[in-house]
């Protein structure tokens, strides 16, 4: 990807001129380049002064420090207020040209003196966990990519009602399970929509969308979309056509009086890994072409025009994880974003995340029964269902997925 290109160019170049020198903490001139190291040989902090930013060393990482961002970021009483989390310095009172009258290091800080005699102080870890170099190491959300068969020998638990209601030991397994596949299971839930809507309120705020705040869901064509009929639904997300897509999905199957209806669920993040393994190229065409999609609806007194755009595969820039998948074919709208020369080269890409989405390795089929809900990664995870016949009620929501992540953070979860 381009992020990788880039950082390849960087490290390139990262030592060009550089002079590692022994140990000092005098202060720095402003001319001259200048390099310090200090601190254990398993952790030695190496600096090298350069025209417009600091190159510092530490442990395993080499980062670049822009002088403007090492002030922007200082931690002082008088430029971040550490009661609410938040800046009081005026970035547009920075120098665009500042640099550092005097640099020095121990072995766990780094020391700033500005013109006007501020000092900055950074903890080294801070420095390494916070940087542009730090940050493309990490992971944003720890996940594990499944296929069927991974999913069922990791035997993930469902979470009983009560206990996920009830206890914050509960909740935080179900949003364990939820963060890491993308799908969690909560058992002995009472088959009303009033039930539903309580388990729902327990992680997040219900999304309000044209669809209502909690729905009914069955074949009486009352709205304008395939899944009001008892058809099959090839996998697909939901919302494809809102300008930010619903976080999460809640499907509770309140009656079935019939056959077939299994929900199919496909670990969308697993099949654009498997593109990004054999065809790199496609997968970065996926995260760079936007495409519209679109919901027209004339049903009854229901009229709606939404469209939403945006590439279907959507990444972070600086480490290429991928945190949005944008998959549809029933709701994606003409291809009129797309030059002649790209548009074919991006079908061949479709084709083949299409082909990976398709694998019967990676279908886990369920069938959801009354008592049972699921919970989806609207982001991730593509769901769909066979053709059934008889009476099927399902009732559900979307959740916002803000709120589900703010409730993962608060139990000590990375999300």
């Amino acid at each position: 990807m381009w992020c990788w290109r880039l950082a390849w160019l960087l490290r390139g170049s990262s030592t060009r001129g550089s002079l590692w020198l022994p140990r000092d903490t005098r202060t720095v001139p402003a001319a001259p380049a200048r390099s310090h190291h200090t601190a254990p040989e398993s952790l030695r902090c190496v600096w090298h002064l350069h025209g417009d930013h600091l190159e510092l060393r530490y442990g395993n990482t080499l980062m670049r420090l822009d002088f403007v961002w090492l002030r922007d970021h200082c931690r002082s009483p008088s430029c971040y207020n550490s009661k609410t989390n938040q800046r009081s310095l005026d970035t547009a009172s920075v120098d665009l040209a500042i640099r550092p009258q005097a640099v020095r290091a121990d072995e766990t800080t780094l020391f700033l003196t500005w013109p006007d005699g501020h000092v900055t102080r950074y903890g080294l870890e801070w420095l390494v966990k916070n940087s542009y170099e730090g940050q493309k190491k990490q992971v944003m959300h720890p996940r594990i990519l499944w296929n069927a068969e991974i999913y069922r020998q990791a035997q993930v638990p469902s979470v009983d009602c009560q206990r996920f209601l009830e206890t914050d030991e509960g909740l935080k397994e179900f949003l364990q399970n939820f963060l890491l596949y993308g799908i969690a299971f909560v058992e002995n839930v009472a088959p009303t929509k009033e039930d539903t809507e309580i388990l729902a309120e327990r992680i997040s705020i219900i999304r309000e969308t044209i669809y209502g705040r909690m729905w009914y869901f069955t074949s009486d064509f009352s709205r304008g979309d395939t899944a009001y009929t008892k058809l099959a639904l090839d996998r697909h997300t939901d919302t494809t056509y809102f300008q930010e897509p619903c976080g999460i999905q809640v499907f509770h199957c309140l009656k079935h009086e019939g056959t077939g209806g299994r929900t199919l669920l496909v670990d969308g993040f697993h099949a654009a890994e498997q593109v990004l393994r054999r065809a790199p190229e496609q997968f970065e065409l996926l995260t760079k072409v936007p495409l519209k999609h679109e919901y027209v609806e004339n049903v009854g007194g229901c009229h709606n025009h939404m469209i939403g755009v945006g590439p279907v595969l959507n990444v972070y820039p600086w480490n290429n994880e991928l945190y949005l998948i944008r998959y549809n074919n029933y709701d994606r709208a003409v291809i009129n974003t797309v030059p002649y020369d790209v548009v074919r080269r991006w079908y061949h890409a479709h084709r083949a995340l299409t082909t990976e989405l398709r694998r019967p390795e990676n279908e886990l089929w369920v069938k959801l029964k009354p008592g049972k809900a699921l919970f989806v990664d609207n982001w991730r995870v593509l769901h769909g269902r066979e053709a059934f016949t008889g009476y099927r009620q399902l009732c559900g929501c979307y959740l916002t997925r803000d709120d589900v992540l703010n409730t993962a953070r608060l139990l000590g979860l990375q999300a």
